[in-house]
């Protein structure tokens, strides 16, 4: 069991028979009456967010995941097909699963596959990858106006704006919980 005082965000609980991420909580004190508790949670299996409010110390039960290192194959169709990297069992997982993920999800990246008993539940990427950029508008000479930005694409069709120095065949590294550019890594 959790309390409201013990959260984090990203802890996983039971409610109404379905698992939820915590992606929010702010603890509220009214004037009178006693303290609640206002939560964002992501439904794991469906993935619509709902806002809840709850009495501050009420308590949940805790969901426990299990979590196994993947490795991305390949894709088809809407199929995402992974490889446990211990006993080299395969998977294959819906992009819905996934959600925006995918957009940094290229060939042989190792990713934690979440599972509740057998359900896969959700797939958590790196939090950066390094992606070769496929496509963007040339830098020119003297474009180095601080702040200035570009969109670019890169090799898993993800677009991402990058400083105007940046060029096509460069790789960067990109952050994948926000999809925003970090630095330059080098040319492919």
């Amino acid at each position: 069991m959790i309390s409201t005082g013990d959260f984090k965000r990203g802890v996983c609980i039971e409610l109404d028979g379905d698992l939820f991420r915590l992606l929010e909580f702010n603890h509220i004190k009214m004037g009178r009456g006693s303290a609640q508790v206002r939560l964002k949670l992501r439904n794991l299996r469906t993935g619509s967010t709902i806002e809840k409010t709850v009495q501050a110390g009420e308590r949940f039960q805790r969901a426990r995941l299990d979590s196994h290192t993947m490795q991305f194959l390949y894709k088809d169709d809407e199929l995402f097909h992974f490889m446990n990297t211990e006993t080299f069992d395969q998977l294959s997982l819906p992009g819905s699963l996934l959600g925006d993920d995918i957009k940094f999800l290229k060939e042989n990246m190792e990713v934690e596959l979440q599972t509740y008993g057998d359900e896969p539940i959700a797939v958590d990427l790196p939090p950066n990858v390094e992606l070769k950029i496929t496509y963007t508008e040339p830098g020119v000479r003297g474009d180095t106006a601080s702040g200035a930005t570009k969109p670019a694409t890169v090799e898993t069709g993800a677009v991402v704006l990058v400083p105007l120095f940046i060029n096509q065949d460069e790789t960067i590294r990109v952050d994948t919980r926000t999809g925003q550019y970090i630095e330059r890594v080098g040319k492919a």
